[in-house]
């Protein structure tokens, strides 16, 4: 936060004095590598290169929106083009810095590379650069959004980025850094913008609304901070969005009736009905959120968050006050949630609510998605057959035992699996599985689709087994009886190949299985190989998937 405080009069030049005609964005856009938020690693360097005229022929600022990129590459031209200059810092009073302000320069080019993908845009600015700067010292190239450039674009840039003209720096700004060649990449000096911590958020909210006189809770801050998720530019336009109400003061209220925030005291009543198992009150709680139109994408994410607190709290109670970002009432409160649930329980919480905000918001119900999820967390304990908790207990946590599938795994896939052992508590009191299911001994329930889940979860550099999935395997008492494609038969009883598979049989079935291996003819009864091959090339399938990936099919076997 070093130099924000000084006045920004001094600084912004030819912009209009009028605040209520112009943006917060532009007001306050830093004129001075001091001033940028957040970015004082990437800020010091670029100061010090600039001072020693240590010019880069190419550079690329690579971050999240709103962070400082283009900030900082106009600043950097300033700075190396100062009447004063070079310099650390631009004077932001010299004509030329002016004019950089003002973006009417004609030595600095701003460019949208969302606008300008095609090669002829490039070869234009190509031929732009070999002409010696007009007034300044440096012709500056700022190409923002650059990674929406054609392929042919980037080849045609390739050149002048190895071999600029000396007076000419390249400055690409991207949020999306791996559509870059690596040819492009290796040309230029890459600095990475980090998202701004919320802490440095809310001072520079603090600062903006001393600045604007205006009165405020820091609790409204703290919302402000954290639904601009790490980005300047985004929270300054919902500090305009509520100065834009015209309000005496600036309240957490108003800030969360204004954006669609759920308030803490709605986050506390759900987080109380889950524990309380309240499938009724769940239900309304999901129906007031859809009702009143709040954001559940963020909504979501501070759900997440609750679970990752609660965590915290119950491991280092008192302690972990401190490490919470919210006040310490609040925090205070969340602790004595904490000891509502086992920490088990409130991993397995975190974990599924993490992976399920996907699922929410791509599904086409939104609402019933979200709604299943609440109370799929409340009846954690009872989506957990038992006979699978007693596996886990045997087998040391295996993600699958038996190879059925419930409806549970369905829905929650990995997620489900994943949290079975931290949720063990809970399904040790699950009485509600059949009874014959019940008195069946484990490994009798133990099948080849459950073996086939089981080395998938063993999947390491260590396994050297061909895809099993193309295998159809039964087990008949002691005995598995494997059959398959003559080629995959033969690479399975390969001695190394079949030693491995019967480890790993052993592991599984917790006893000795005799393995009959079984090859079926490459054509069997559909046709010659050559007709089988014919007839996978017209699959649409096969054709979507060879488009994809610029594959070809080598050979085709019938699994007849």
């Amino acid at each position: 936060m070093t130099g924000f405080s000084q006045s920004y009069s001094d600084c912004i030049i030819g912009l209009r004095r009028d605040m209520s005609q112009k943006h917060l964005t532009s007001i306050y856009r830093p004129q001075t590598f001091a001033q940028v938020v957040g970015q004082g690693p990437v800020g010091r360097i670029l100061s010090r290169a600039a001072q020693e005229e240590k010019i880069a022929p190419a550079y690329m600022f690579s971050g999240t929106r709103g962070v400082g990129k283009t900030s900082i590459a106009r600043i950097l031209a300033k700075a190396i083009n100062c009447k004063h200059g070079p310099a650390a810092e631009p004077c932001n009073e010299c004509e030329f810095c002016s004019r950089i302000t003002q973006g009417i320069s004609l030595d600095v080019y701003e460019i949208d590379g969302a606008s300008h993908t095609g090669v002829d845009n490039v070869r234009k600015l190509n031929e732009e650069v070999g002409y010696a700067p007009i007034e300044l010292r440096y012709k500056v190239i700022i190409i923002d959004e650059a990674h929406m450039l054609s392929k042919p674009a980037f080849n045609a840039l390739l050149k002048t980025l190895e071999e600029p003209p000396p007076h000419v720096t390249f400055i690409l700004a991207t949020t999306e850094p791996h559509k870059f060649p690596a040819t492009i990449v290796s040309r230029c000096q890459h600095y990475v913008f980090k998202r701004v911590p919320q802490k440095e958020l809310e001072e520079f909210l603090v600062e903006i609304l001393n600045r604007q006189e205006k009165d405020f809770e820091q609790s409204a801050v703290s919302v402000l901070a954290k639904k601009g998720g790490g980005s300047v530019r985004d929270c300054l336009s919902l500090l305009s969005q509520i100065l834009a109400l015209g309000q005496g003061k600036v309240t957490v209220e108003g800030v969360r009736e204004l954006l669609g925030i759920a308030g803490h005291e709605l986050m506390f009543e759900l987080v109380q009905s889950i524990a309380d198992k309240d499938c009724l009150r769940i239900v309304e709680l999901t129906r007031h959120l859809l009702n009143t139109g709040l954001d559940l994408g963020f909504f979501l994410q501070e759900f997440t968050n609750v679970w990752r607190n609660l965590f915290i709290l119950k491991q280092g109670g008192e302690r972990a006050l401190e490490l919470l970002e919210m006040p310490g009432e609040e925090a205070r409160n969340w602790l004595q949630v904490s000891g509502n649930f086992p920490l088990s329980y409130i991993h397995a919480a975190w974990q599924m609510t993490l992976e399920g905000q996907k699922n929410v918001m791509f599904s086409l119900e939104p609402g019933l998605a979200m709604e299943l999820l609440f109370l799929n967390i409340s009846y954690l304990s009872d989506l957990i057959p038992v006979q699978d908790f007693n596996s886990l207990q045997g087998q040391g946590g295996e993600e699958k035992v038996s190879g059925k599938k419930t409806p549970e795994n369905a829905r929650f896939g990995k997620t489900e699996a994943t949290t079975r052992e931290s949720s063990a508590e809970y399904s040790a009191n699950n009485h509600e599985t059949a009874e014959d299911t019940a008195n069946v001994p484990v490994e009798d329930n133990k099948d080849w689709q459950g073996f086939l889940n089981y080395v998938q979860t063993k999947r390491d550099g260590s396994i050297s087994l061909p895809n099993l999935n193309l295998v159809d395997g039964k087990r008949v008492n002691d005995t598995l009886e494997l059959s398959c494609p003559k080629f995959l038969s033969e690479r399975l009883k390969d001695k190394e190949k079949f030693s491995c598979l019967q480890s790993l049989v052993q592991e599984y079935f917790q006893k000795d299985m005799q393995i009959n291996i079984q090859g079926a003819a490459s054509c069997g009864n559909n046709g010659t190989n050559g007709e089988l091959k014919k007839k996978a090339m017209e699959d649409p399938v096969v054709r979507e998937v060879m488009d994809e990936f610029q594959a070809k099919v080598i050979d085709v076997f019938s699994r007849d």
